[in-house]
């Protein structure tokens, strides 16, 4: 983190910590805008990672981007979501501690996208066999299969998560991912019946249409063109530029026969996507006795043989409605307006009930029985907070989900605030910051709770309408500091409509259709003609115990608080890393930054209030050997090698440099600074210190040059002279040599020269008679030379 501290002028800061002025929100917006603009999309607020989506390609997620942050320190590198993988994965295997990762944000903020790049990092991270690749690769074919059957096209993303995941993946003792376990959230199960304008169903419908053959179509009684079918048309956006939905049915279905799913769940499954598609295409009409009738038979025949169901059952649960009083079982004409619902109801029941199907289908195949030495990485991917122009039931139940991940978050946050100061000795300031649970209270209290009051409208017996439950909720909770209804403010706030003021600003929810999603009732007649199918999928999720049992089914809303309770044990039991994605803008096109839109999902995301816990106590916090290993250059003390205690080295340095005693701590392990300006400070110190040290190096490296090429040049003197000197030698001794020989051969000879001639005195005789015969007087010397 802090190599690029220099920089910041240009790229801004790697982490908001180090805000100056860290309650300015304006500063806050400024340092992501100016790294949004040099395409640097990840940022820190201490350990949480902040991910602003690019809407384009970058090449930052390669092999070799893989293998420079395995196995590195959380800030020794650029803030990456292979850092936060990284981090969350060796913590898991040295500590033997469950971990997990909560990714959030609004729809088309990149949620999916991250959770895919983590699941990619793990899988590339760990080791390699037949039976750990066939793992990794189920836990990745799940991404594809549950985006066809659970996202769909908005007007804010184009591949939109309409349902919260948690995914749990399980580690043996080696690190090895060896299976896994998937857990939904509120499905948006509307979606299947109606979309807004500008949007589309759930993806699978539309894969099916463009993607399965003539063959598979006919036997689903299915035509290519989405727009003849009622539950697909309304959105008039069936084509959309950015998908190929051909390819992608192409994916899924490669996906469903990797995770095990055999050729007749496959074709059960497509079996009810049609299905659904001739329920939306069913009408009804009334007859000459004014009983509702179905017209358009031919799609009723469609659904009983896809669904393997007699006809007559079919359309007479969709007609009539079934209620067993007394032991006797009595049916209730329904007028065309009821038949359209019981419709709309039981598409909605038989897709949410199949996908639930397919997500167990999906752990049974990752399912992984060994629990000896086993760890979990859990994975949550779940909708942000959500403000529209019209504010539902499912928008009610999305902010207090992230109303409680909220409290969980500042709660955890806290949490690991105060034990690390516990740990290294530093004394624990009391933090100020919105305590949301007044909110979660006011939504989940029993008895007096918005769930709670809606749950008595949906049992009270009579004539209960969404006005009464928003009559009930002003008489109960119309005082509360977070509630505003009609009474209240009647200019401001409608008769249908209440007013929450959740952590991340206030929200208008109108309450047309609260009561009946909330009740998410589903007549008699309908479940009893799916207990018929021979379809193995709805013969399976629609049992007889179901129609059988006398205990009422829990509300959707409290259905949705328990499993969110449920949850919440889930996270608080795993050691946390968080992940807040933000979309720059609305357009989803690349390199634009919208200050309105940012500044809004920051304050939603809660990023201010993080920030503002994380800085509560000191902005920085490093070990003592990685801070004198960095700064002991600006202490003589230190400089050049510090052999003492990194703790004394870190005191040496801190009081070499002048810093005021209140400003920082030293813990057992670590130095605590409370202010981002003298971290600034002393980076800027370093900075120009390299300067004079380059310089001192610069020099002392053209000394050192200067002075090799110098020896080379004496060595290489030395080096002639040495060999001319032994030539000279040489050529000297060899003229000794000759002068000596001849010397000796004339003194024998001439010692010899009155003997007979013989070997001895033969050269001087005829030395001597060449010398008789030599006028020069140097004959002797000239011709030194055997005269036969």
């Amino acid at each position: 983190m802090e190599h690029d501290l220099h920089l910041r002028d240009r790229v801004g800061l790697q982490d908001f910590v180090l805000l100056e002025d860290y309650n300015n929100e304006d500063e806050f917006i400024e340092n992501l805008r100016k790294r949004f603009n040099k395409d640097i999309i990840y940022t820190y607020i201490g350990p949480v990672l902040v991910s602003v989506n690019p809407y384009k390609e970058l090449p930052i997620y390669s092999q070799e981007y893989i293998e420079t942050y395995r196995g590195e320190a959380f800030y020794e590198l650029p803030p990456h979501i292979y850092a936060v993988a990284d981090t969350a994965y060796r913590s898991m295997l040295s500590e033997k501690r469950d971990h997990c990762v909560l990714i959030s944000g609004e729809s088309g903020a990149g949620k999916t996208e991250a959770s895919k790049k983590i699941l990619h990092y793990l899988a590339e991270a760990s080791r390699r066999t037949a039976d750990v690749d066939r793992v990794k690769e189920r836990l990745l074919q799940s991404n594809p299969v549950l985006e066809a059957f659970g996202n769909a096209k908005t007007n804010r993303n184009d591949n939109s998560s309409r349902f919260g995941k948690y995914m749990d993946i399980q580690f043996n003792f080696k690190g090895v991912p060896v299976g896994g376990h998937i857990l939904n959230y509120l499905l948006e199960k509307s979606r299947v019946v109606h979309q807004a304008a500008g949007e589309r169903n759930f993806h699978i419908f539309y894969q099916l249409l463009a993607g399965a053959d003539e063959k598979t179509l006919q036997r689903l009684h299915l035509q290519a063109d989405p727009d003849v079918y009622f539950y697909l048309k309304q959105g008039g956006s069936s084509q959309v530029a950015s998908i190929n939905d051909a390819r992608d049915f192409k994916v899924a279905k490669n996906g469903l026969e990797v995770i095990d799913f055999s050729e007749k769940e496959q074709s059960d499954l497509f079996a009810i996507v049609a299905a659904v598609l001739h329920l939306g295409n069913m009408e009804f009409d009334e007859d000459a006795n004014h009983q509702t009738i179905v017209i358009a038979s031919e799609h009723a025949t469609s659904i009983a043989q896809l669904l393997g169901c007699p006809e007559d059952v079919l359309k007479k649960a969709l007609t009539y409605k079934s209620i067993e009083a007394r032991g006797e079982k009595v049916h209730s004409p329904l007028n065309v307006e009821q038949a359209v619902y019981a419709r709309d109801a039981l598409a909605k029941a038989v897709y949410e009930r199949m996908f639930t199907w397919l997500v167990n289908k999906i752990n049974r195949s990752l399912a992984f029985e060994e629990q000896r030495g086993q760890t979990l990485m859990g994975l949550l991917d779940i909708y942000g907070f959500e403000i529209f122009q019209t504010n539902s039931f499912e928008q009610f139940c999305i902010n207090f989900c992230n109303e409680k991940l909220q409290q969980l978050v500042i709660e955890l946050t806290l949490k690991s605030e105060q034990e690390e100061y516990l740990r290294e000795g530093i004394e624990w300031e009391p933090v100020e910051y919105f305590n949301n649970k007044i909110i979660c209270d006011l939504i989940e209290e029993k008895h007096r709770g918005i769930i709670a009051i809606l749950d008595e409208e949906c049992l009270l017996p009579g004539e209960t309408t969404d006005a009464t439950f928003l009559s009930k909720m002003e008489d109960t909770i119309g005082q509360h500091p977070h509630f505003r209804g009609h009474k209240m403010a009647r200019k401001q706030i409608s008769r249908q409509e209440f007013q929450l003021r959740h952590y991340a600003g206030e929200v208008m929810y109108n309450v047309n259709g609260f009561l009946d999603k909330n009740n998410d009732l589903l007549f008699r007649g309908l479940k009893e003609a799916m207990i018929e199918t021979t379809n193995s999928i709805t013969s399976t999720v629609f049992t007889q115990a179901e129609i059988e049992s006398k205990k009422r089914p829990d509300t959707a809303g409290t259905q949705f608080k328990v499993s969110l309770s449920q949850l919440m044990v889930i996270l608080m039991s795993k050691e946390p890393s968080y992940i807040r994605c933000i979309k720059p803008n609305d357009s989803k096109r690349p390199a634009i930054f919208s200050e309105a839109i940012v500044r809004h999902q920051v304050k939603y995301l809660g990023l201010m209030e993080n920030l503002r816990v994380r800085r509560a106590g000191f902005a920085y916090k490093r070990n003592y050997d990685f801070f004198v290993h960095r700064y002991k250059s600006l202490c003589p003390a230190t400089w050049p090698h510090y052999h003492g205690d990194a703790k004394d080295g870190v005191r040496l340095i801190c009081e070499h440099l002048h810093f005021d005693a209140s400003d920082y701590k030293l813990g057992k392990s670590k130095i605590f600074v409370r202010s981002p300006k003298t971290l600034f400070e002393t980076e800027d110190a370093l900075q120009a210190r390299k300067h004079e040290l380059a310089t001192l190096l610069g020099a002392t490296y053209r000394g050192y040059r200067q002075r090799r090429r110098y020896q080379q040049m004496q060595a290489a003197v030395t080096n002639i002279a040495k060999y001319w000197r032994r030539l000279a030698a040489q050529r000297l001794l060899a003229r000794r040599r000759h002068a000596a020989t001849v010397l000796r051969r004339f003194v024998k000879g001439f010692m010899t020269r009155h003997q007979s001639l013989s070997l001895d005195n033969s050269e001087v005789r005829g030395l001597c008679y060449l010398h008789t015969r030599c006028t020069s007087g140097r004959c002797c010397a000239l011709h030194g030379v055997l005269v036969k």
